[in-house]
């Protein structure tokens, strides 16, 4: 996995986060294409705003010091949505 530090994430133009009603459950929407969010999938993609960096979004979500596990599960849940194209 590249080191994510620099990286300044953003949703796509035409991506929407919204609450589905019918799942109940937070969903980023994308052309052709629905992603569910899990856990606090919804409070990482609130922070990405292609301004904040990777850390600033941890350091926005957890005091410090961040434990190794939070950092690692974030930059993960990131990197997945940049490799399937979720994320720029």
């Amino acid at each position: 996995m590249p080191d994510a530090s620099a990286w300044h994430p953003r949703l796509p133009p035409a991506a929407r986060l919204r609450h589905d009603q019918v799942r109940n459950t937070d969903v980023l929407l994308l052309p052709e294409r629905v992603i569910v969010l899990h856990g606090s999938g919804r409070a990482v993609l609130d922070l990405v705003d292609g301004t904040r960096t990777v850390d600033e979004i941890i350091a926005a979500l957890v005091p410090d010091p961040v434990p190794d596990t939070i950092r690692d599960d974030v930059i993960s849940f990131l990197h997945k949505l940049r490799t399937e194209g979720s994320l720029r």
